[in-house]
């Protein structure tokens, strides 16, 4: 996955990971769809990993075809389940210089991902997240769903000092090097494990880049709200008390650095596509 170019200067890349669980009916169409995608407008080298993570299905068979007929898909299979768990086995494994990933019902707009990872891969920004509450993304999604987001999210401010403001957006990516650092102090193997990421890099003086995203709500979705709103309070407990406790603090996260000269830039278009929101400590 990491390519020279004709001057033998190394090109960033970036490694997709795409969770899932009993997805086996939408997950040919998503990848090839993703794939299809990168292959056109993707200016860097990537991989698409899918990370099965216990699923009962045919999302296996179907994971392991798709690697068979489209080149950049890989596939790792994991017997228990959570997304945090999943991300966290790829991530901590990846080569590339940046990791991302996304949810599989391809909810947010593609063309947002080059935003995405854009300032990442410049060296401008340690992490990116897709923000459904940024002022110039367009939602599609039901009262209830809009409510829960947007009182998590509140509660995270208040309890947590959070400044990112969307903290569970499927859309997110790190580099590499950033998320090896922090991946051991990282507990949640669920869907807190974004929220955690993020409260620990604001916790250090990581800059976090926002970009707006159009988002359509996903009718299909599996997410048991109140058993995760539930998980979340408790996560939010818990790292109020490390927070306290100075647990979060990690000494050994890696500096923000611009790209080196032997390795190629970023086109100049790609890093000005959005007005991002970015904050550190």
């Amino acid at each position: 996955m990491n390519e020279t170019n004709a001057g033998g200067v190394r090109r960033r890349s970036v490694e997709i990971v795409v969770p899932v669980y009993n997805e086996a009916h939408v997950l040919a169409d998503s990848i090839g769809r993703l794939h299809s995608y990168l292959e056109e407008s993707f200016p860097f080298p990537f991989r698409i990993t899918i990370a099965d993570n216990a699923s009962t299905d045919a999302t296996w068979t179907v994971a392991t075809g798709l690697t068979l007929r489209l080149p950049h898909v890989h596939a790792r299979r994991l017997e228990q389940k959570g997304r945090g768990r999943a991300l966290k086995h790829v991530w901590s494994r990846s080569t590339a210089d940046v990791v991302a990933y996304m949810d599989v019902d391809l909810s947010t707009g593609l063309e947002g991902f080059l935003p995405l990872v854009a300032p990442l891969l410049s060296g401008h920004s340690d992490l990116a997240i897709g923000s459904r509450l940024h002022r110039q993304s367009a939602v599609v999604r039901g009262p209830k769903r809009e409510f829960i987001s947007r009182s998590y999210n509140l509660l995270l401010k208040a309890g947590l000092g959070a400044r990112f403001s969307d903290a569970q957006c499927g859309f997110k990516a790190v580099r590499t090097e950033v998320f090896h650092a922090l991946a051991p102090h990282i507990e949640d193997t669920a869907w807190f494990f974004d929220t955690e990421l993020l409260v620990l890099s604001q916790r250090n003086g990581l800059r976090v880049h926002e970009v707006p995203v159009d988002w359509v709500d996903d009718p299909d979705s599996r997410v048991d709200t109140v058993r995760t709103a539930v998980d979340d309070l408790k996560g939010m407990g818990r790292m109020f008390r490390a927070t306290v406790t100075g647990r979060t603090r990690i000494h050994a996260v890696p500096r923000r650095t611009t790209v080196p000269q032997n390795v190629t830039a970023l086109p100049t278009a790609a890093a000005t596509a959005v007005e991002p929101m970015e904050y550190a400590s």
